[in-house]
């Protein structure tokens, strides 16, 4: 290993004398240096340091700034620093262009068969056959009447083209600006990332993408990295680099071991300073995604690159330098892209909204497939039957023989007869679900933003609508989490009122103060109110917050202490965990003794106590017996009234002892003497019992999963109307919980969770493993007979697994961690559980929204399909031409997906129980109110067809000929049938029976705007359409009667309404879900994109065929990569987690995984090579 560090440095010599010639004037050192440095790991890192800087003071006098300082702040340096360092942003992935979504719209095959279709009519329009008006061609050809008709032939074929021009650039606008929204959502998420970094003395906050190279950064527990450092000082610092190693292991940062720190690595315990040495495309997290081509500009650069190498081989060294940075990544992070770490996939989503395949989706895709496949059998039998009785009453009744000349003639007939049955297949397909899903979820997902829910993945919000369970935190999230001291017990004595600093003893008041000011992390601080008149601010941890606050309140000053006893003067640190439950610091005093404080849960550190401090100040011995007395006395009294009770202790160690074994925690947070324990206050949030009663009033349960002790909990559950006294539900602790589900090996039983999760209700002094298990049980619980849908809220870096786990993971906008957020589906910006029930109340209105659509959509269908079928089959001419078709196909898709999908949502939708994953789209109540609808629409328009021109004395449309101008009978039939689409809209409103239709209709501005926009462009088109639309205008009465049987639909509604469903055993549901998503696929494809079944039939050798070229696409950058020359330390250092790769092999088909494993092997011979 010696040689190969120096044959790296040698190599970094040869490099740097090239690259340092732009900044070595302004820094002392190049981004190649620290980028060069960042590569490396543990103990060699540490030899780079002490080799090229002396030390990480040296490091940070080359790069200008102070470890105590940090920057000065001043704009004129930052922008020096990110000219020559870079920004701390990763250019996105560019988005497809308009005209690219333009031309995806154009592939879809509906369309395609179109455009065929009216090709081929205008160019049968243009030609003229000689002997065309011939009879011996039949009397069918009587339609080539005189020269003008003739010339508008035409106008079809335009007007389909138009038409089809119209729904492809709907579809790519609608494409166009979901991509931007999705955009817009993710650099929001990004913006409101900030970091707590020190500048010019004073410790500040600043949005992610202004960190520079030379900040020092301020890291603690719960963040998530934003750019790679080295550490100046540490305090029990673990940090989770799964996400780079794939190794699971926290890895321990210390200065004189492992100093490096990386972007996009989670710190899973202690606090540090770090000085920042590489930002955005040159962190570590930077180079994966340029690798993973996330940076597009970048990819064409190392393109032109490697086209440049081949030419100037010759001068080698030169090239390698200039391929440099990405090759070096491409090595580097290699099983980077096999772990795929969490950013990976986020960024990944981001840029791949699609991707996320949802319970919903998985029902629609399916549905459209069996719509679909229905539409295209009768269009062909349309066109087979019109053909057939065409050949048949020419060739077979009329006896005409077949003549050449007559030939253009029936190819027109032909023609005419195909685009029917396109015509057909047009209704028939619902292409408008889609485009509803995306128009109602990225409309929810605009209004949620102000209902305080930020949706970071699409499909969450509708899955919200199903949620049956509800497990939230209690701090933060039901109560205020303004934390305040309001009872203490110090020197024997109970105080129900913070006490005067006068009653304590002096000993005892200083050791408090010290011990507070100390024991709790520096950035928890409170400052001065905003608003004149308001409260303070409270920065960071809010119990800690409270302990400053209750230092303040006994008239000290906690931050005097703080500047006696800086940070880095602390001996060593236990930082707080949720397995410790407490935290201890110690402070080396002058004689060389040590002096240790701890503060946490009361029973736990109580535990550790063997003295107390009397009255007077002086340590006297505290027994068991006087625990439990403690216990009931002081701790259980101020539990039952809802506080949250913390233990502040302390220990002494003499000199004369042989410096313990800081490492051996249990021997050193022992013989504590107890200082005081007090009750902190987190009052219930105003709005949160009345949120609760409205999610069991909607068939949801609330749990409370709480690190607090059961007695506060229990408390707190009262008050907030999740336990009313008397009832007949488990409140217990993690131990007892654990207790009960295990059997005797220790082993976690379904059967054991199946018996408690039905009726628990608060989950007390819970770790976040137990929160998981607790998910996890009620998610592949089978007791009850729908699969339940669990959300969960979280704010620590531990409820990771937790949220990840839950159909829907709520994070703490305010109080959550980075690691929490990035495992998250909502982010609730206010921390409030009342965000959660109107998050259910928007999923609910989604499924709805869809549901009226598809109600509205299927009844025009079914219609349109069976009126252009018949009156093919019995006139040999649709009563419906191909251009009115595709504007019925316009209403009902488009305007219609947006007029019902964008209806607000009401109170009512939670009086309702959650649907569950199963339940059918098209409830037995809709099928009733379609094919009701349909019936009424059909006698209506047969009617009008069959005997129109009787009625209305007319001249009938029937059976004229190939380009007899447009008639006043088909006209009405066109006008009528549109009418009652219109006014079936508004009954679609309603999907559960309702009988007014009409309700909040006022208050939807979109639905309103549309139905009479559609009512003025209705009038156009027949007054002003003529040829191109097949329309005459129509007098006043004839309109009239139009609209008389438009309005009829909304009085039969009424009468639809009356028949009870029960009655119609018959009636069939339509669209339920997958019914092998009742395996709990997350366990079977945890890490495979979810497409749901419908899709993977059609799509599954594609995608394996799409994966193969990928992954053999990534093998061939890194044997490039390798060509070019590169840093080999990096590859042969990563090459044991390559292991890991197999996470993502084993779902890829066989072959693939042979190219991978070969290229692997491949590589290490590389390496070993060279070494």
């Amino acid at each position: 290993m010696g040689d190969m560090a120096n044959h790296s440095i040698a190599y970094s010599g040869v490099k740097n004398s090239l690259a340092d010639a732009n900044h070595e004037g302004e820094f002392g050192v190049s981004v190649e240096n620290l980028r060069a440095l960042m590569d490396l790991r543990s103990v060699e890192a540490l030899h780079r340091i002490q080799e090229c800087f002396g030390d990480v003071q040296g490091l940070c006098t080359r790069l200008k700034t102070s470890p105590i300082e940090g920057l000065s702040g001043n704009p004129v340096d930052i922008e020096k620093r990110q000219l020559a360092f870079g920004k701390n942003f990763i250019p996105p992935k560019k988005p497809k262009t308009f005209l690219q979504l333009v031309w995806e719209a154009l592939q879809d095959v509906t369309l395609i068969i179109l455009e065929v279709a009216a090709i081929v009519s205008l160019g049968l329009s243009f030609y003229h056959p000689p002997g065309g008006d011939n009879e011996f061609c039949g009397k069918a050809s009587g339609g080539v009447e005189d020269e003008g008709e003739a010339e508008a032939g035409w106008i079809e074929g335009v007007a389909i083209l138009v038409s089809v021009i119209c729904v492809v650039f709907v579809t790519a606008f609608n494409d166009w600006s979901k991509e931007k929204q999705f955009r817009g959502l993710q650099s929001r998420i990004e913006q409101e990332q900030k970091f707590t970094v020190i500048r010019g003395g004073q410790i500040i906050q600043i949005p992610v993408a202004e960190i520079v190279v030379g900040d020092i950064a301020q890291i603690k527990y719960g963040d998530l990295l934003p750019a790679d450092g080295v550490l100046i000082q540490g305090n029990d610092l673990k940090i989770d680099e799964s996400s780079l190693t794939g190794e699971s292991d926290h890895v321990k940062k210390t200065l004189d071991r492992d100093p490096l720190v990386l972007s996009g690595t989670h710190v899973m315990e202690g606090s540090g300073r770090v000085v920042v040495t590489a930002v955005g495309v040159n962190s570590q997290t930077g180079i994966i995604f340029t690798l993973l081509g996330s940076g597009g500009e970048e990819e064409d650069e190392k393109k032109e690159k490697e086209k440049k190498d081949k030419k100037n081989k010759q001068d080698g060294v030169d090239n390698r330098n200039k391929a440099k940075p990405q090759d070096g990544a491409a090595m580097e992070m290699q099983p980077l892209k096999s772990e795929d770490g969490d950013e990976a996939k986020e960024k990944k989503k981001a840029n791949l909204p699609k991707k996320e395949k949802s319970v919903l989706q998985g029902k629609l895709t399916k549905l459209a497939v069996q719509i679909g496949k229905a539409g295209l059998v009768m269009s062909a039998i349309t066109v087979i039957i019109l053909v057939l009785y065409f050949v048949i009453d020419t060739f077979w009744v009329q006896n005409l023989p077949w003549l050449p000349e007559c030939t253009p003639i029936y190819i027109q007939y032909f023609v005419k007869f195909f685009i029917i049955g396109v015509t057909v297949l047009v209704v028939a397909v619902p292409e408008g679900l889609p485009l509803a899903v995306t128009i109602s979820l990225a409309y929810s997902v605009k209004k949620m933003m102000k209902d305080n829910n930020l949706v970071r993945h699409l499909d969450a919000c509708e899955t919200m609508g199903n949620a049956t369970a509800i497990c939230s935190d209690k701090t933060g999230t039901l109560t205020m989490n303004r934390m305040t001291v309001v009872q203490a017990f110090i020197g024997e004595k109970h105080y129900r009122k913070i006490p005067q600093p006068d009653s304590i003893p002096e000993k005892t008041l200083n050791l408090l103060i010290t011990g507070i000011s100390v024991n709790c992390a520096y950035t928890s601080k409170i400052l001065p109110p905003e608003k004149e008149g308001g409260l303070p601010r409270h920065v960071g941890n809010k119990t800690e917050c409270a302990l400053l606050g209750f230092v303040t309140d006994l008239k000290r000053d906690y931050q005097a202490v703080r500047n006696e006893i800086p940070e880095e003067t602390l001996y060593k640190v236990y930082t707080f965990n949720s397995v410790r439950k407490s935290m201890s610091t110690i402070l080396k005093n002058p004689d060389g003794s040590f002096r240790m404080f701890s503060k946490g849960a009361s029973e736990i550190v109580l535990k550790k106590c063997s003295k107390v401090l009397n009255a007077t100040g002086e340590a006297k011995v505290f027994r068991p017996r006087d625990r439990d007395d403690m216990i009931k006395k002081v701790i259980e009294p101020m539990a039952s009234e809802g506080l949250r009770t913390i233990c502040i202790a302390y220990r002494d160690f003499n000199v004369t002892e042989l410096e313990p074994d800081w490492d051996n925690e249990n021997d050193i947070v022992t013989n504590l003497t107890c200082l005081t324990v007090v009750g902190i206050e987190d009052p219930v949030r105003l709005e949160v019992p009345d949120a609760i009663r409205k999610c069991q009033r909607a068939g949801i349960t609330v749990r409370m999963v709480t690190g607090d002790n059961i007695n506060t909990a229990r408390a707190i559950a009262v008050k907030c109307g999740i336990l009313h006294p008397g009832d007949d539900f488990l409140c217990i602790e993690g131990k007892e919980f654990n207790r009960r589900i295990r059997n005797e090996k220790g082993e976690i039983e379904q059967e054991r969770i199946d018996k408690i999760w039905p009726k628990l209700r608060v989950l007390a002094r819970s770790s976040p493993t137990d929160k998981h298990t607790l998910v996890k049980g009620i998610i592949d619980s089978t007791v009850t007979e729908q699969r339940q849908v669990v959300a969960v809220t979280g704010d620590g870096t531990n409820d990771g697994p937790a949220l990840k786990k839950a159909d829907v993971g709520f994070a703490m906008g305010i109080a959550g961690t980075d690691v929490a957020k990035e495992a998250s589906d909502i982010i609730l910006t206010d921390d409030n559980f009342s965000s959660i029930v109107k998050a259910v109340m928007w999923g609910r209105n989604v499924y709805d929204s869809i549901s009226k659509f598809l109600q509205f959509q299927l009844t025009v269908n079914v219609v349109a399909v069976i009126v252009a079928f018949t009156g093919a089959c019995i006139t040999q001419d649709s009563p419906l031409k191909a251009v009115q078709m595709l504007w019925v196909n316009l209403i009902m898709d488009t305007f219609a997906s947006l007029a019902l999908a964008t209806e607000p949502p009401t109170e009512s939708l939670l009086l309702r129980r959650p649907y569950g994953r199963n339940k059918p789209l098209i409830s037995r109540t809709m099928m009733k109110n379609i094919l009701g609808h349909g019936v009424y629409q059909l006698i209506v328009v047969f009617t009008l067809l069959f005997a129109g021109e009787k009625i209305f004395d007319i001249d009938s449309g029937r059976n004229v000929p190939l380009h007899a101008p447009p008639s006043e009978h088909y006209t009405i039939v066109f006008n009528t049938f549109v009418m009652m689409q219109l006014f079936n809209e508004i009954n679609a409103r309603k999907i559960h029976g309702e009988r007014n239709v009409f309700e909040g209709m006022f208050n939807n501005l979109i639905f309103c705007t549309i139905v009479f926009g559609t009512f003025l462009i209705q009038i156009i088109i027949v007054q002003l359409g003529g040829k191109p639309f097949s329309c005459t205008p129509l007098n006043i009465d004839l309109w009239l009667w139009c609209i008389v049987f438009g309005m009829g639909s909304l009085l039969w509604g009424q009468l639809i309404a009356t028949i009870p469903t029960s009655r119609l055993k018959f009636l069939k549901e339509a669209g339920h879900g997958t019914q092998k998503e009742e395996i709990p696929e997350e366990e079977l494809a945890e890490d495979v994109e979810e497409i749901d079944h419908a899709e993977r039939e059609l799509r599954r050798g594609q995608i394996l065929w799409f994966r193969g070229l990928n992954r053999i696409q990534t093998q061939m950058d890194v044997v490039n990569a390798f060509q070019s020359g590169s840093s080999f330390q990096g590859a042969l250092r990563r090459q044991p987690s390559i292991a890991s790769q197999h996470h993502d092999v084993t779902n890829i088909s066989t072959p693939t995984h042979v190219v991978f494993s070969a290229t692997t092997a491949s590589t290490t011979v590389g390496c070993e090579c060279v070494s």
